[in-house]
C-alpha cells in the first residue's frame, strides 16, 4: 500500500483495474477491521480537528470504512459525507453517523467547491479532486492513525507538495498517530475540473 499511495499522490497511478482491486482488498477486510480500531487512535483525529481549528460546514470523509472516524467528525460538522469504495466497510457503519456513499475518491461525486472540509484518515489522497471540491477556504484534514506505521502513509510535506497549486499546512504528532491541516494560502484559486 505505501507504493500504492505514494502513486496515487504523485503519479496519477490510479485505474479501474486498481480501483477494485483495492476496493476487493477492503471488502474482505471489513468482517475484522473493528479489531483494528481504538478510542486511542482517534484522539489524533481529535487533535487535527481543535488544534487545526476545523469544524462546521459540510465535510466529505473519503475512505470512511466502518465509521469509527466519522462518529468523532459527526461531533464538529453540521454535516458529514461518509464515503468508501468498499461496500463491505459502508454495510458494517452505523447509518446514523452520517449519509455513506460507495464511491470511488479517485472521482468523487460532487461538484467543484462542494465540501467546507475533505478528513482523510488512513486513505488515499487524490489530490486532483482534493483541490477541486474543495470549496476555496476549504480545509484538508490528513490523519494517519499510526504515524509513519500507517499502511497508507504520507508525510505532512508530501501532502501539501502533491497538491495543486499554493497550499499551507500545519502538522503534529499525538501518541503514534500525526496529522496534517491544509488549507490553500490567501489569493490561490481551486483546481477546477469542470466537472458540477
Amino acid at each position: 500500500m505505501r507504493r500504492v499511495t505514494r502513486e496515487v499522490a504523485f503519479e496519477a497511478g490510479w485505474s479501474r483495474e486498481r480501483a477494485a482491486k483495492v476496493a476487493a482488498l477492503f471488502d474482505s477486510l471489513a468482517p475484522e477491521w473493528h479489531t483494528r480500531e481504538s478510542a486511542d487512535r482517534m484522539h489524533c483525529v481529535e487533535d487535527a480537528l481543535r488544534r487545526g481549528r476545523v469544524g462546521g460546514g459540510r465535510c466529505i470523509e473519503c475512505g470512511s470504512g466502518t465509521g469509527f472516524g466519522t462518529a468523532v467528525l459527526a461531533r464538529h460538522f453540521e454535516t458529514v459525507l461518509a464515503l468508501d469504495i468498499a461496500s463491505e466497510m459502508l454495510k458494517l457503519a452505523p447509518p446514523e453517523l452520517a449519509p455513506r456513499v460507495r464511491a470511488d475518491a479517485g472521482r468523487l461525486p460532487f461538484a467543484d467547491g462542494s465540501a467546507d472540509a475533505i478528513a482523510l484518515v488512513n486513505a488515499l489522497l487524490f489530490p486532483a479532486e482534493v483541490a477541486r471540491v474543495l470549496a476555496p477556504r476549504g480545509t484538508l484534514i490528513w490523519v494517519n492513525t499510526s504515524g509513519d506505521q500507517t499502511p497508507i502513509h504520507l508525510s505532512a510535506e508530501d501532502v501539501v507538495r502533491a497538491l495543486p497549486g499554493r497550499w499551507i499546512g500545519i502538522a503534529s504528532q499525538i501518541g503514534r498517530g500525526t496529522w496534517c491541516v491544509a488549507r490553500r494560502r490567501q489569493g490561490a484559486l481551486p483546481a477546477s475540473h469542470g466537472r458540477s
